[in-house]
């Protein structure tokens, strides 16, 4: 039998200096340890972030072993935590940066996920400024007391096939950094998304988004039945919560909506 695995959002407003970024995060992650967390999950762009996209997205992107990552491991390996956060990754294979999620801990890089889904909507375009990740590319997964946990990107939860191919790879556990842009009816659309892609996996999921204004914040700690178990609501702040590896196993013998279906989920040659 697994043990329970106590994981945390923490919701913030990043800016464009980095280093204050850092600061907050060491905080939050340091305040989410003290409560027990062992997996700490930030927002997207939590390395930099002003509200109107721009050439500034290229300016601040750095590798994936520059000074955030590598401030982001020291900061994990002090808490002997796992942290997830959203960066601007600068590559020398794309004139455009990405936009990646990575998950450190243990001294290293456990996993990174490259944004699939630029975010062409809503008035916003996003691909004007960034990279798409390869579809191709293997499913972002990392292991932490036997569970398997999955990464994705803010508007890649508007796209099923995203969560149910890292179903498919093993994930108990989604994790989705987000800037959910405020919008009507958004706060709605994050909130029935989130649930969704809980209830038709079969998986817990950790959502961490901004702050209001410009995001709809609401990032939460959902079970595999689709119940949030916690949330922070509107404010800057940490949300701890308790994910059951047994609960999701009796979830998935309940509901055995994985083992029924009848397709399957395949990168589009279009879609490179």
């Amino acid at each position: 039998m697994l043990s329970p695995i106590a994981v945390a959002v923490a919701q913030f407003n990043p800016s464009l200096d980095r280093e204050a970024n850092l600061e907050t995060m060491s905080s939050y992650a340091a305040l989410a340890a003290e409560r027990g967390a062992r997996v700490v999950v930030f927002p997207e762009y939590s390395q930099a972030f002003t509200a109107q996209l721009g050439a500034w997205m290229r300016e601040v992107a750095e590798p994936d072993d520059g000074g955030f990552v590598t401030t982001l491991t020291e900061i994990a390996n002090d808490l002997e935590i796992v942290i997830v956060a959203g960066m601007l990754e600068r590559t020398t294979e794309a004139e455009k940066p990405y936009n990646t999620v990575v998950a450190v801990g243990e001294g290293r890089m456990l996993a990174k996920s490259r944004k699939l889904h630029l975010y062409d909507a809503f008035g916003t375009t996003e691909s004007d400024w960034l990279q798409a990740g390869d579809p191709h590319d293997a499913p972002a997964t990392f292991e932490i007391g036997g569970m398997r946990f999955g990464l994705q990107t803010c508007y890649d939860l508007r796209f099923p096939e995203v969560s149910r191919r890292l179903a498919d790879a093993g994930a108990q556990v989604l994790v989705i950094p987000a800037e959910w842009v405020r919008g009507p009816l958004k706060e709605h659309h994050w909130q029935t998304l989130l649930r969704a892609r809980a209830i038709e996996n079969t998986v817990a999921v950790v959502a961490a988004d901004h702050a209001p204004p410009v995001a709809v914040g609401h990032s939460c700690i959902i079970d595999a039945r689709g119940v949030v178990t916690a949330k922070v609501g509107v404010e800057q702040g940490v949300a701890v919560g308790w994910i059951e590896p047994d609960e999701i196993d009796e979830v998935r013998q309940t509901n055995p909506a994985l083992r029924l279906r009848k397709y399957a989920v395949t990168a589009l040659d279009t879609a490179k």
